[in-house]
């Protein structure tokens, strides 16, 4: 029988990817917030191989993929289940610029998968420099910025159903893609993905990255974020709603909307991640009330009671 809770799935975790199984992990080692809870069990995946021998175990468990942590928010409780972090070949780039393809698997993070390229002189990922989030995260929720999309720029995804195990190749013409979302379940993990690419002078690609690392200094915040809170609602932008509604420097508790760009929210030194979602609620209630729009979370916030 396959072990569901406690020490039996953790030994048998372990037998599978021995050394890669962690215990009561914090949230705040895997989310660019730095907050949150511990994940009961966080497993880090090294190849396909062991991804194939895990799922049998995982399938009947709750089981939370862990990108780059770029929009993830989890609760001060923590996550009662098992958190998956693809490494190891997942983590790998390869470039075949004759082909015009870059192909990268789901843990590569989209700043260095930009990079890689762009110092190959294979162009037409540089938006990705952007955006820290990982090659997995940015397939599943269509990620974007600086008028691009993945959707424009990828070629087809790997994704391991993680109920069943069955791998896939999806073309981007089967996946239903739509702003910031993609057609795949909550149970499907994409674990690569092949983009197009197009030759260009190292020198073109490099300022391109170079004046995108530059707009993202002068308009958006460092510090611990999880990147855009909201997605633009059709024809506008949250930001400009948000600030609209009187809620830059709005705070509650550590947690604070920045005044640098409104879709950005903070979390100052003693935030807990309860402050973070009651903003994230207070600021959609406010720009409901003040013009009707409902906006949606691009944050994805695990394990609160009252989800916005």
């Amino acid at each position: 029988m396959t072990p569901t809770t406690g020490s039996a799935l953790v030994d048998a975790l372990e037998a599978v990817v021995p050394g890669a199984v962690a215990r009561a992990v914090p949230a705040s080692e895997l989310s660019t917030y730095r907050l949150g809870g511990p994940f009961e069990v966080v497993v880090r995946v090294p190849d396909a191989a062991s991804l194939a021998r895990l799922v049998p175990l995982v399938a009947d468990v709750p089981c939370l993929v862990i990108g780059r942590g770029s929009n993830l928010l989890v609760a001060d409780t923590g996550y009662p289940g098992v958190g998956l972090v693809l490494a190891g070949e997942f983590d790998e780039v390869a470039l075949d610029l004759g082909a015009g393809r870059a192909r990268a698997g789901g843990a590569v993070a989209l700043p260095v998968l930009a990079r890689r390229c762009a110092a190959a002189g294979a162009a037409g990922l540089e938006f990705y420099v952007g955006i820290p989030g990982s090659v997995g995260g940015a397939v599943w929720m269509n990620a974007g910025g600086h008028g691009r999309e993945t959707s424009e720029v990828l070629v087809a995804a790997t994704v391991c159903d993680l109920r069943t195990g069955v791998v896939t190749d999806r073309p981007t013409s089967t996946i239903a893609f739509s702003y910031r979302h993609s057609g795949f379940g909550l149970s499907e993990l994409v674990t690569g993905a092949d983009f197009a690419v197009v030759a260009d002078t190292v020198d073109a690609c490099t300022a391109r990255i170079d004046d995108i690392v530059r707009w993202r200094r002068e308009h958006q915040p460092g510090g611990a974020n999880g990147g855009s809170v909201f997605q633009n609602p059709p024809g506008d932008a949250a930001g400009r709603l948000i600030d609209a509604a009187g809620c830059k420097g709005l705070r509650v508790g550590g947690a604070v909307v920045s005044d640098k760009h409104a879709n950005f929210f903070q979390a100052e030194p003693g935030a807990t991640a309860t402050d973070v979602h009651d903003l994230v609620v207070e600021v959609r209630r406010r720009v409901a009330d003040a013009f009707g729009v409902v906006l949606e979370p691009e944050l994805q916030m695990v394990g609160f009671r009252e989800e916005p």
